[in-house]
């Protein structure tokens, strides 16, 4: 008896079913696509995004296109164009912002995207195209900002600086020597995490008071951007201001920084990014330093690690990048050019 339950070989029994809950689950994960990638990410690169994307949005009802909300619909970025993207570009060289801010800003509007792509807002090629809209290499920056300087054009829109800042070792030191007070000893040990450690301002404000062993001397702490836990070994002058401060001033628990007054008393709450920014620039003020930032103290500790001929990888593995790229480029601006030429005779 022949089974009238059994399908051709090449067949597909359900066909339409499948379909159906595929269609079903893309459009579930078109929905979340914005909310599942912003829960993997911190609070500081939202808000970053958060700026790009209001820029964008400015910039697009200036030109008579008006968007809803780039950072949580995907359905808004229907109609975004790559002559937009390239447009708004245009629109921020003009309005005086810095090229770097410029390129980071079409990197966070490329990444939004690609998201709209994934959920169905975009269309392949409408985000290939996109893609393509390049930003600018660090040599073509100075032929654009020399292009903008001689138009009268501004080309550094907003408070970043063009360069970092490198202090000296004797202004490095001249910081860490702080009042024998609570808010002295705090100022010292946060000197020493920034110029002896190259810890970033976002990982210094989530240090917690356990980060610090006195008794093995190190420091334990989580780098977000590489998503790793790292331990580094505490300089001499760490050591002395952990002690320090763990001693007297910190907590029992809790954030490792604690805030303070005008008056100088530390409060009980913990120090944000913000405050240790000011803070750091206040103390450099005092030492003669103006416009100091807390990036300046991880550039200027990269700095030092190269000048004194540091392993490329060794920098890369305690300054906590993702590649190479960043690392590189200390090491090679203070690489001798004519290291290891030798001439025939050095009398001629």
């Amino acid at each position: 008896m022949p089974n009238l339950f059994a399908f051709p070989p090449d067949s597909d029994p359900f066909p339409d079913a499948l379909s159906r809950a595929g269609d079903a689950a893309n459009h579930a994960a078109a929905r979340h696509v914005f909310a599942e990638y912003q829960a993997r990410r911190a609070p500081h690169t939202l808000r970053r995004h958060a700026g790009d994307l209001a820029l964008l949005a400015e910039f697009l009802g200036a030109v008579g296109a008006p968007v809803g909300d780039l950072l949580h619909k995907p359905d808004a970025w229907r109609g975004i164009t790559w002559g937009l993207v390239s447009a708004w570009v245009a629109w921020m060289l003009q309005r005086g912002y810095a090229v770097t801010t410029v390129n980071a800003r079409l990197s966070t509007v490329k990444l939004y995207a690609k998201l709209a792509a994934q959920a169905g807002a975009l269309t392949p090629e409408a985000y290939a195209l996109i893609r393509t809209v390049s930003g600018y290499t660090h040599a073509e920056i100075a032929h654009v900002d020399a292009a903008r300087a001689a138009a009268d054009l501004p080309t550094r829109m907003g408070s970043k600086k063009a360069e970092s800042i490198v202090l000296t070792l004797s202004q490095v030191k001249a910081l860490k020597r702080q009042p024998d007070t609570p808010q002295g000893r705090r100022d010292a040990l946060l000197v020493c995490l920034m110029f002896d450690h190259g810890l970033r301002v976002g990982e210094i404000a989530r240090l917690e008071v356990g980060a610090i062993s006195l008794d093995v001397k190190t420091l334990t702490f989580y780098r977000p951007k590489v998503d790793a836990v790292q331990t580094h070994a505490l300089t001499p002058s760490t050591m002395r201001a952990a002690r320090a401060y763990l001693e007297n001033d910190a907590p029992a628990e809790g954030r490792l920084l604690r805030a303070s007054l005008k008056s100088g008393q530390l409060t009980k709450t913990g120090m944000n990014e913000r405050a240790i920014t000011k803070r750091l620039n206040t103390l450099a003020k005092r030492i003669g330093v103006t416009g100091v930032s807390a990036h300046d103290g991880r550039h200027t500790w990269a700095t030092r690690a190269a000048r004194n001929h540091t392993d490329l990888f060794a920098l890369q593995e305690a300054g906590g990048w993702n590649s190479l790229e960043m690392p590189r480029r200390y090491v090679e601006k203070h690489r001798i050019a004519n290291a290891g030429v030798v001439l025939d005779d050095d009398e001629l």
